[in-house]
């Protein structure tokens, strides 16, 4: 019985925490490496290029020339990164 729960729980760690934290790793270095110019995307959809960048917000220009300030962990991917 203990080692069908050691097989279960290892079968979930695989399955579900590994790849999240995965997933983690890879914004973080996405964010790390944010810069003026990258072309991006927030998380509420709105694509803009980088303009300015602080510690938590980032200024980003939108069609039409407007400038947006949003947090930085809105960010949720740079269009260079999106593969085709």
């Amino acid at each position: 019985m203990l080692i069908f729960l050691v097989v279960i729980f290892g079968m979930f760690y695989f399955v579900m925490i590994r790849p999240q934290r995965k997933r983690q790793k890879e914004q973080q270095t996405m964010m790390a490496a944010l810069q003026k110019g990258d072309k991006v995307i927030t998380a509420g959809g709105i694509y803009g290029t980088i303009d300015t960048l602080s510690e938590d917000t980032i200024i980003i220009k939108v069609e039409g020339g407007t400038t947006l300030r949003v947090a930085r962990g809105s960010v949720a991917v740079r269009r260079d990164d999106i593969k085709k």
